[in-house]
Protein backbone atom coordinates (compact mmCIF):
# COMPACT_ATOMS: atom_id res chain seq x y z
CA UNK A 1 0.00 0.00 0.00
CA UNK A 2 2.84 2.73 0.52
CA UNK A 3 4.35 1.71 -2.49
CA UNK A 4 1.02 2.50 -4.26
CA UNK A 5 0.16 6.02 -2.78
CA UNK A 6 3.47 7.34 -3.13
CA UNK A 7 3.84 6.52 -6.48
CA UNK A 8 0.40 7.89 -6.91
CA UNK A 9 1.39 11.23 -5.33
CA UNK A 10 4.59 10.97 -7.55
CA UNK A 11 2.43 10.99 -10.62
CA UNK A 12 0.15 13.46 -9.74
CA UNK A 13 2.73 16.00 -8.98
CA UNK A 14 4.65 15.04 -12.22
CA UNK A 15 1.82 15.38 -14.29
CA UNK A 16 0.94 18.70 -12.78
CA UNK A 17 4.34 19.88 -13.50
CA UNK A 18 4.25 18.61 -16.85
CA UNK A 19 0.35 20.93 -17.21
CA UNK A 20 1.98 23.63 -16.10
CA UNK A 21 4.91 23.48 -18.43
CA UNK A 22 3.27 22.77 -21.27
CA UNK A 23 0.64 25.36 -20.28
CA UNK A 24 3.38 27.86 -20.54
CA UNK A 25 4.82 26.21 -23.68
CA UNK A 26 1.27 26.41 -25.61
CA UNK A 27 1.01 30.45 -24.62
CA UNK A 28 4.34 31.27 -25.11
CA UNK A 29 3.62 29.61 -28.64
CA UNK A 30 1.65 32.35 -30.02
CA UNK A 31 4.49 34.64 -29.66
CA UNK A 32 7.36 32.82 -30.13
CA UNK A 33 8.02 30.24 -32.76
CA UNK A 34 10.62 28.52 -30.97
CA UNK A 35 7.77 27.44 -28.48
CA UNK A 36 6.46 25.45 -31.06
CA UNK A 37 9.65 23.78 -31.66
CA UNK A 38 9.81 22.50 -27.65
CA UNK A 39 6.55 21.46 -27.71
CA UNK A 40 6.83 19.08 -30.30
CA UNK A 41 10.22 17.38 -28.03
CA UNK A 42 10.34 18.20 -24.45
CA UNK A 43 8.01 15.54 -23.34
CA UNK A 44 9.81 12.77 -24.12
CA UNK A 45 13.03 13.70 -22.07
CA UNK A 46 10.80 15.02 -19.30
CA UNK A 47 8.91 11.47 -19.01
CA UNK A 48 12.19 9.52 -19.29
CA UNK A 49 13.94 11.64 -16.49
CA UNK A 50 10.37 11.11 -14.53
CA UNK A 51 11.22 7.60 -14.43
CA UNK A 52 14.24 7.54 -13.15
CA UNK A 53 13.24 7.54 -9.69
CA UNK A 54 11.10 5.07 -10.25
CA UNK A 55 13.82 2.49 -11.98
CA UNK A 56 16.56 3.39 -8.81
CA UNK A 57 13.90 2.12 -6.68
CA UNK A 58 12.47 -0.69 -8.15
CA UNK A 59 15.01 -2.39 -10.40
CA UNK A 60 17.11 -5.70 -9.10
CA UNK A 61 20.08 -4.64 -7.79
CA UNK A 62 22.89 -4.12 -10.75
CA UNK A 63 25.35 -1.24 -11.81
CA UNK A 64 22.50 0.25 -14.14
CA UNK A 65 20.21 0.32 -11.20
CA UNK A 66 22.37 1.92 -9.17
CA UNK A 67 23.46 4.55 -11.84
CA UNK A 68 19.61 4.80 -12.88
CA UNK A 69 19.44 5.76 -9.06
CA UNK A 70 22.29 7.95 -8.67
CA UNK A 71 20.55 10.38 -11.83
CA UNK A 72 17.51 9.95 -9.88
CA UNK A 73 18.29 11.32 -7.21
CA UNK A 74 19.85 14.27 -9.10
CA UNK A 75 16.67 14.67 -11.08
CA UNK A 76 14.46 15.31 -8.02
CA UNK A 77 16.34 18.20 -6.60
CA UNK A 78 15.55 19.80 -9.53
CA UNK A 79 12.11 18.07 -10.03
CA UNK A 80 11.30 20.04 -6.46
CA UNK A 81 12.91 23.15 -6.84
CA UNK A 82 11.48 23.51 -10.69
CA UNK A 83 7.94 22.73 -9.75
CA UNK A 84 7.87 25.19 -6.78
CA UNK A 85 9.43 28.04 -8.91
CA UNK A 86 7.45 27.21 -11.50
CA UNK A 87 4.16 27.14 -9.44
CA UNK A 88 5.34 31.31 -7.25
CA UNK A 89 6.44 33.01 -10.78
CA UNK A 90 2.89 31.65 -12.50
CA UNK A 91 0.88 33.09 -9.20
CA UNK A 92 2.54 36.29 -9.37
CA UNK A 93 2.44 36.48 -12.93
CA UNK A 94 -1.23 36.17 -12.91
CA UNK A 95 -1.23 38.92 -10.48
CA UNK A 96 0.77 41.29 -13.03
CA UNK A 97 -1.45 39.98 -15.75
CA UNK A 98 -4.90 41.40 -13.65
CA UNK A 99 -3.17 44.80 -12.29
CA UNK A 100 -1.69 45.30 -15.53
CA UNK A 101 -5.17 43.93 -17.62
CA UNK A 102 -2.87 42.19 -19.63
CA UNK A 103 -0.49 44.69 -20.76
CA UNK A 104 2.37 42.78 -20.24
CA UNK A 105 1.00 39.10 -20.93
CA UNK A 106 2.22 39.21 -24.61
CA UNK A 107 6.31 37.27 -23.21
CA UNK A 108 4.51 36.54 -19.48
CA UNK A 109 4.73 32.37 -19.65
CA UNK A 110 7.64 32.26 -21.91
CA UNK A 111 9.68 34.29 -19.71
CA UNK A 112 8.32 32.38 -16.81
CA UNK A 113 9.21 29.33 -17.81
CA UNK A 114 13.03 30.13 -18.96
CA UNK A 115 13.00 32.15 -15.44
CA UNK A 116 11.99 28.78 -14.05
CA UNK A 117 14.23 26.20 -15.36
CA UNK A 118 17.34 29.28 -15.16
CA UNK A 119 17.08 29.46 -11.26
CA UNK A 120 16.30 26.04 -10.87
CA UNK A 121 19.49 25.24 -12.40
CA UNK A 122 21.68 27.45 -10.90
CA UNK A 123 20.26 26.43 -7.36
CA UNK A 124 20.88 22.93 -8.46
CA UNK A 125 24.18 23.86 -9.70
CA UNK A 126 25.20 25.22 -6.49
CA UNK A 127 23.38 22.78 -4.25
CA UNK A 128 25.53 20.10 -5.96
CA UNK A 129 28.98 21.85 -5.05
CA UNK A 130 27.60 23.29 -1.71
CA UNK A 131 27.01 19.81 -0.60
CA UNK A 132 30.44 18.54 -0.96
CA UNK A 133 31.98 21.60 1.56
CA UNK A 134 32.64 20.37 4.94
CA UNK A 135 32.38 23.29 7.83
CA UNK A 136 33.38 22.70 11.14
CA UNK A 137 31.39 24.05 13.95
CA UNK A 138 32.85 24.26 17.55
CA UNK A 139 30.91 24.88 20.95
CA UNK A 140 32.52 25.01 24.55
CA UNK A 141 30.61 22.49 27.33
CA UNK A 142 30.97 23.05 31.22
CA UNK A 143 28.87 20.28 33.19
CA UNK A 144 28.87 20.11 36.95
CA UNK A 145 30.40 17.21 37.61
CA UNK A 146 34.51 16.04 38.31
CA UNK A 147 36.22 14.75 34.89
CA UNK A 148 38.75 14.48 32.39
CA UNK A 149 38.38 17.91 29.84
CA UNK A 150 38.23 16.48 26.54
CA UNK A 151 37.69 17.31 22.87
CA UNK A 152 34.47 15.39 21.21
CA UNK A 153 34.20 15.74 17.76
CA UNK A 154 30.36 14.79 16.44
CA UNK A 155 29.98 13.36 12.74
CA UNK A 156 26.60 11.98 11.45
CA UNK A 157 24.16 11.06 8.25
CA UNK A 158 27.28 10.67 6.02
CA UNK A 159 24.67 8.49 4.05
CA UNK A 160 27.07 6.37 1.91
CA UNK A 161 25.21 5.84 -1.06
CA UNK A 162 25.12 5.98 -5.11
CA UNK A 163 25.70 9.81 -5.02
CA UNK A 164 28.80 9.33 -2.55
CA UNK A 165 32.00 10.84 -3.61
CA UNK A 166 35.06 9.48 -1.68
CA UNK A 167 37.09 12.70 -2.06
CA UNK A 168 34.45 14.24 0.18
CA UNK A 169 34.91 11.15 2.66
CA UNK A 170 39.23 11.86 2.88
CA UNK A 171 38.36 15.46 3.54
CA UNK A 172 36.09 15.36 6.27
CA UNK A 173 38.70 12.86 7.46
CA UNK A 174 41.39 15.59 7.23
CA UNK A 175 39.40 18.00 9.00
CA UNK A 176 38.50 15.64 11.68
CA UNK A 177 42.37 14.87 11.91
CA UNK A 178 43.26 18.12 12.28
CA UNK A 179 41.08 19.32 15.53
CA UNK A 180 43.33 16.25 17.48
CA UNK A 181 40.01 14.73 19.31
CA UNK A 182 40.00 12.62 22.33
CA UNK A 183 36.83 10.69 20.83
CA UNK A 184 35.13 10.62 18.13
CA UNK A 185 31.50 9.92 18.29
CA UNK A 186 29.28 9.23 15.12
CA UNK A 187 25.55 9.35 15.25
CA UNK A 188 24.43 6.63 12.89
CA UNK A 189 23.10 6.71 9.14
CA UNK A 190 26.38 5.78 7.32
CA UNK A 191 24.40 4.40 4.74
CA UNK A 192 21.79 5.22 2.94
CA UNK A 193 19.32 1.82 3.34
CA UNK A 194 21.88 -0.34 0.87
CA UNK A 195 25.35 -1.13 1.04
CA UNK A 196 25.70 -2.58 -2.35
CA UNK A 197 24.61 0.76 -4.11
CA UNK A 198 28.08 2.22 -2.11
CA UNK A 199 30.65 1.53 -5.05
CA UNK A 200 34.13 0.39 -3.42
CA UNK A 201 33.33 0.18 0.08
CA UNK A 202 36.76 -1.00 1.45
CA UNK A 203 37.90 3.03 -0.09
CA UNK A 204 35.36 4.36 2.24
CA UNK A 205 36.37 2.13 5.08
CA UNK A 206 40.24 2.45 4.54
CA UNK A 207 39.31 6.43 4.46
CA UNK A 208 37.51 6.54 7.72
CA UNK A 209 40.03 4.03 9.53
CA UNK A 210 42.47 6.89 9.24
CA UNK A 211 40.79 9.09 11.83
CA UNK A 212 42.79 9.59 15.19
CA UNK A 213 41.18 9.82 18.51
CA UNK A 214 42.72 9.49 21.34
CA UNK A 215 40.12 7.11 22.51
CA UNK A 216 39.09 5.93 19.61
CA UNK A 217 36.19 6.75 17.05
CA UNK A 218 32.57 4.89 18.50
CA UNK A 219 29.26 4.78 16.31
CA UNK A 220 25.61 3.95 16.85
CA UNK A 221 23.21 2.85 13.74
CA UNK A 222 20.63 5.06 12.08
CA UNK A 223 17.14 4.19 10.73
CA UNK A 224 19.16 3.87 7.12
CA UNK A 225 21.47 1.31 8.11
CA UNK A 226 18.96 -1.33 7.33
CA UNK A 227 18.77 -2.62 3.75
CA UNK A 228 15.35 -1.62 2.42
CA UNK A 229 13.64 -0.29 -0.48
CA UNK A 230 13.07 3.73 -0.94
CA UNK A 231 11.09 5.34 -3.06
CA UNK A 232 11.87 9.06 -3.64
CA UNK A 233 13.51 8.81 -0.29
CA UNK A 234 11.12 7.36 1.39
CA UNK A 235 10.70 3.73 2.65
CA UNK A 236 8.14 1.28 1.20
CA UNK A 237 8.95 -1.71 2.52
CA UNK A 238 7.96 -2.43 6.09
CA UNK A 239 9.58 -2.26 9.49
CA UNK A 240 9.54 -5.75 9.41
CA UNK A 241 12.16 -6.32 6.49
CA UNK A 242 14.16 -3.64 7.70
CA UNK A 243 16.79 -5.61 8.41
CA UNK A 244 21.00 -4.49 9.05
CA UNK A 245 22.82 -7.31 6.77
CA UNK A 246 26.41 -8.86 7.87
CA UNK A 247 28.08 -6.51 5.36
CA UNK A 248 27.20 -3.45 6.83
CA UNK A 249 28.40 -4.93 10.58
CA UNK A 250 31.40 -5.87 8.58
CA UNK A 251 31.89 -2.18 6.96
CA UNK A 252 31.67 -0.71 10.96
CA UNK A 253 34.55 -2.85 12.30
CA UNK A 254 36.44 -2.15 8.64
CA UNK A 255 36.10 1.29 9.38
CA UNK A 256 37.70 0.76 13.32
CA UNK A 257 34.55 2.02 14.58
CA UNK A 258 33.55 0.82 18.40
CA UNK A 259 30.09 0.10 17.60
CA UNK A 260 27.71 0.66 21.17
CA UNK A 261 24.33 -1.46 20.66
CA UNK A 262 22.46 -0.01 23.97
CA UNK A 263 25.54 -0.13 25.42
CA UNK A 264 27.86 1.60 27.86
CA UNK A 265 31.99 2.38 28.03
CA UNK A 266 34.04 4.68 29.50
CA UNK A 267 36.13 7.67 27.92
CA UNK A 268 39.09 7.79 29.66
CA UNK A 269 38.37 7.16 33.34
CA UNK A 270 36.06 9.40 34.07
CA UNK A 271 33.60 10.36 30.79
CA UNK A 272 30.87 7.71 30.53
CA UNK A 273 29.56 7.04 26.59
CA UNK A 274 26.49 5.00 25.97
CA UNK A 275 25.08 4.14 22.86
CA UNK A 276 21.77 3.51 21.94
CA UNK A 277 19.96 1.03 19.16
CA UNK A 278 17.80 3.52 16.94
CA UNK A 279 14.45 4.15 18.02
CA UNK A 280 12.50 3.73 14.25
CA UNK A 281 14.44 0.47 12.83
CA UNK A 282 16.56 -1.51 15.59
CA UNK A 283 17.78 -3.82 12.47
CA UNK A 284 16.19 -6.95 12.97
CA UNK A 285 13.07 -5.94 12.09
CA UNK A 286 11.83 -4.16 15.08
CA UNK A 287 11.35 -0.98 16.76
CA UNK A 288 13.02 -2.96 19.94
CA UNK A 289 15.41 -0.96 22.35
CA UNK A 290 16.43 -0.24 25.78
CA UNK A 291 14.57 2.54 27.70
CA UNK A 292 17.25 5.49 28.84
CA UNK A 293 16.48 4.17 32.55
CA UNK A 294 17.26 0.73 31.83
CA UNK A 295 20.03 1.82 29.65
CA UNK A 296 21.65 3.93 32.28
CA UNK A 297 20.41 1.87 35.51
CA UNK A 298 23.91 1.02 35.75
CA UNK A 299 26.20 4.28 35.03
CA UNK A 300 27.78 6.70 38.16
CA UNK A 301 26.21 9.75 38.20
CA UNK A 302 28.63 11.00 40.13
CA UNK A 303 30.45 11.07 36.64
CA UNK A 304 29.69 12.88 32.95
CA UNK A 305 27.17 10.67 31.23
CA UNK A 306 26.58 11.11 27.34
CA UNK A 307 24.57 9.17 25.31
CA UNK A 308 25.27 8.66 21.94
CA UNK A 309 21.44 8.10 19.77
CA UNK A 310 20.67 9.12 16.42
CA UNK A 311 17.18 10.74 16.11
CA UNK A 312 16.94 13.48 19.01
CA UNK A 313 14.53 12.56 20.88
CA UNK A 314 13.17 11.46 24.56
CA UNK A 315 15.41 14.23 25.99
CA UNK A 316 13.48 14.43 28.92
CA UNK A 317 13.83 10.85 29.86
CA UNK A 318 17.40 10.69 29.07
CA UNK A 319 17.78 13.72 31.75
CA UNK A 320 15.50 11.86 34.05
CA UNK A 321 17.82 8.47 33.46
CA UNK A 322 21.18 10.54 34.44
CA UNK A 323 22.30 11.77 31.13
CA UNK A 324 23.94 14.67 31.12
CA UNK A 325 24.61 15.59 27.25
CA UNK A 326 23.10 14.34 24.02
CA UNK A 327 24.63 13.83 20.74
CA UNK A 328 22.43 13.37 17.74
CA UNK A 329 22.31 13.91 13.92
CA UNK A 330 19.11 12.69 11.59
CA UNK A 331 17.34 15.78 11.13
CA UNK A 332 20.43 17.28 8.87
CA UNK A 333 19.46 20.92 9.77
CA UNK A 334 16.54 20.67 7.22
CA UNK A 335 19.47 19.60 4.42
CA UNK A 336 17.23 21.91 1.42
CA UNK A 337 15.32 24.77 1.77
CA UNK A 338 12.64 25.26 2.99
CA UNK A 339 13.26 21.89 5.17
CA UNK A 340 15.83 24.03 7.07
CA UNK A 341 12.62 26.17 8.08
CA UNK A 342 10.31 23.23 8.80
CA UNK A 343 12.57 20.90 11.00
CA UNK A 344 12.11 23.15 13.89
CA UNK A 345 8.65 22.19 14.50
CA UNK A 346 9.00 18.41 14.31
CA UNK A 347 12.19 18.51 16.88
CA UNK A 348 12.75 19.99 20.11
CA UNK A 349 16.31 20.42 18.89
CA UNK A 350 16.22 20.46 15.34
CA UNK A 351 20.28 21.47 15.08
CA UNK A 352 23.21 23.31 16.89
CA UNK A 353 23.13 23.53 20.84
CA UNK A 354 20.06 23.32 22.75
CA UNK A 355 19.37 22.75 26.51
CA UNK A 356 16.25 20.48 26.43
CA UNK A 357 14.40 19.46 29.80
CA UNK A 358 18.06 20.65 31.89
CA UNK A 359 19.66 18.32 29.31
CA UNK A 360 22.37 19.53 27.24
CA UNK A 361 21.79 18.59 23.50
CA UNK A 362 23.90 18.58 20.23
CA UNK A 363 22.40 17.70 16.95
CA UNK A 364 24.90 17.76 14.18
CA UNK A 365 23.73 18.25 10.69
CA UNK A 366 25.73 15.47 9.47
CA UNK A 367 28.65 15.42 6.55
CA UNK A 368 26.03 13.76 3.60
CA UNK A 369 22.85 14.10 1.86
CA UNK A 370 19.80 12.45 1.35
CA UNK A 371 17.61 11.61 -1.51
CA UNK A 372 19.13 14.69 -3.56
CA UNK A 373 22.47 15.48 -3.26
CA UNK A 374 22.40 18.95 -2.31
CA UNK A 375 22.56 21.57 0.52
CA UNK A 376 20.79 24.47 -0.16
CA UNK A 377 20.70 26.89 3.21
CA UNK A 378 22.64 24.31 5.42
CA UNK A 379 26.12 23.14 5.83
CA UNK A 380 27.73 20.00 5.41
CA UNK A 381 29.07 19.66 9.28
CA UNK A 382 31.51 18.14 11.72
CA UNK A 383 30.38 19.03 15.30
CA UNK A 384 33.35 19.90 17.65
CA UNK A 385 32.56 19.68 21.64
CA UNK A 386 35.29 21.23 24.10
CA UNK A 387 34.24 19.85 27.02
CA UNK A 388 34.87 20.81 30.76
CA UNK A 389 32.95 20.27 33.92
CA UNK A 390 31.24 23.13 35.22
CA UNK A 391 28.26 25.32 34.03
CA UNK A 392 28.30 27.69 30.74
CA UNK A 393 28.03 26.79 27.15
CA UNK A 394 29.31 29.11 24.37
CA UNK A 395 29.41 29.01 20.28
Amino acid sequence: MPQIILIAIYTALTALAGYLTERCLRRWGHTAERAGKLRKYWLIPYIVLSLLPVAGAFLPDSPVKFALQAAGNIWLGFYIYYGWILVMLLLLGRIVSTVTKGKVAKNLHGGILCLSVAATLLLVSFGLVHAQSTVVTHYDLQVDKPGEDMKIVLLGDLHLSVNSKLSTTQKMVELVNAEQPDAVVIAGDIFTSSYEGLSHPEQYAEALRGMKAKYGAYAVYGNHDVEETLFGGFPISPISQAFRTSAMEHFFDDCGFITLADDVTMLGDTVQLAGRIDGEKAGDGTTNRMSPAELLKDVDSTLPVLVLQHEPKQFEALKAAGADVALCGHTHAGQIFPGNLIVPFFNENAWGYKQVHGLDTFVTAGVGYYGPPLRIGTDSEITVINLTFQRQVHS
